[in-house]
């Protein structure tokens, strides 16, 4: 295992206070329990938002902490949910008077912590609710999850609902917001290899170098099959093809766009596979009105992508046009 670490039981904490000491500016870092606010946090009157899950997955959830989108993050272990005392702790401090709302991918684990957190908040008087995001089309239930994964969705849930938060929204709109793109959001992803998780050493699982595996979930678990590796249109074809068979948008439905990569594929492979994946949608009679291409939902150095296909309406394009401030995700400021 070659990897730019000190000691595989500190990479959070390390990874932490470099992430405070680059951007001071926006986040402020608590450790033991571990967890990243924004720095003007709680802001008097406005919905926050909480999102968290195991680390390995950066810039999501810390980047994104910031005005317009993020209130806090519970960074995990490596993999691993964080525990409720954490996640309670930053529903807390972000708290401002309009309750919070927490943004939790579907692995079973963040689930029931964040249940937890949710009432042991409730007892001290904090209203929260919760959108658990289930965008993945690969599998129906995984080895982590009841029912779909969540994954490179999240993202635009965070990003969407973070605005209409921005905007002044109540607890109850930006819930619905969330809700709404949920229900319009889909991805699908691809592993080239596997990743390396720091204390255990060795990759997460067996792929041989002629093989990929379709609908990889983002912590290795396995996807719909392995397939000997193939010309990039025609794996981003085995990408497509599902999202759009199970999000049946209309001709003529404007979308979102995103093509994101795992952590170990350069950035000229993403847009190869953004340029077929757009043809694909333009042929069946979308309009891509709005992209996103790079890394922000990763898998530490796994090779691969994931593609997302979101439906678009005025409300969500506008909303995912506000400005955000945040470490990994700046626009229109």
């Amino acid at each position: 295992m070659k990897k730019l670490i000190n000691d595989p039981a500190n990479v959070v904490a390390e990874t932490l206070s470099g992430f405070q000491a680059a951007h001071a500016d926006l986040v402020t870092v608590h450790f033991d329990p571990d967890y990243v606010v924004r720095a003007d946090a709680p802001v008097k009157g406005k919905v926050g938002l909480v999102s968290g899950g195991g680390s390995g997955h950066e810039p999501l959830h810390a980047g994104y902490v910031g005005k317009g989108m993020l209130d806090a993050a519970v960074p995990g272990a490596v993999f691993t949910s964080p525990t409720p005392d954490p996640i309670f702790e930053a529903t807390k401090a972000v708290d401002g008077g309009a309750g919070v709302l927490h943004i939790v991918k579907n692995y079973t684990g963040d689930v029931l912590n964040f249940e937890t957190a949710a009432e042991m908040a409730d007892m001290e008087g904090i209203t929260v609710k919760t959108i658990v995001v289930n965008d993945d089309v690969a599998v129906e239930d995984s080895t982590w999850t009841a029912g779909r994964r969540g994954v490179a969705g999240t993202v635009l849930v965070e990003k969407i609902a973070g605005a209409a938060a921005d905007r002044g929204d109540d607890l109850d709109a930006v819930l619905a917001v969330a809700e709404k793109v949920n229900s319009k959001v889909r991805s699908m992803g691809v592993a080239l290899s596997a990743c390396t998780v720091p204390h255990a050493g060795k990759p997460s699982f067996d792929l041989s170098d002629d093989e990929i595996e379709i609908g990889i979930g983002i912590h290795g678990e396995p996807g719909r099959h392995r397939i000997p590796m193939a010309p990039a249109d025609s794996i981003t074809d085995q990408l497509v093809d599902p999202i759009l068979a199970d999000l049946k948008p209309a001709a003529g439905t404007e979308v979102l766009l995103f093509v994101n990569g795992m952590g170990g594929t350069p950035e000229a492979e993403l847009y190869i596979v953004y340029n077929h994946a757009r043809a694909r949608l333009e042929a069946a009679g979308l309009k891509v009105t709005r992209s996103l291409v790079g890394n922000y939902i990763t898998s530490l150095e796994m090779q691969g992508c994931s593609v997302t296909v979101l439906a678009l309406d005025d409300e969500l394009t506008a909303l995912w046009d506000a400005p955000v401030l945040t470490p990994a995700f700046r626009r229109g400021v």
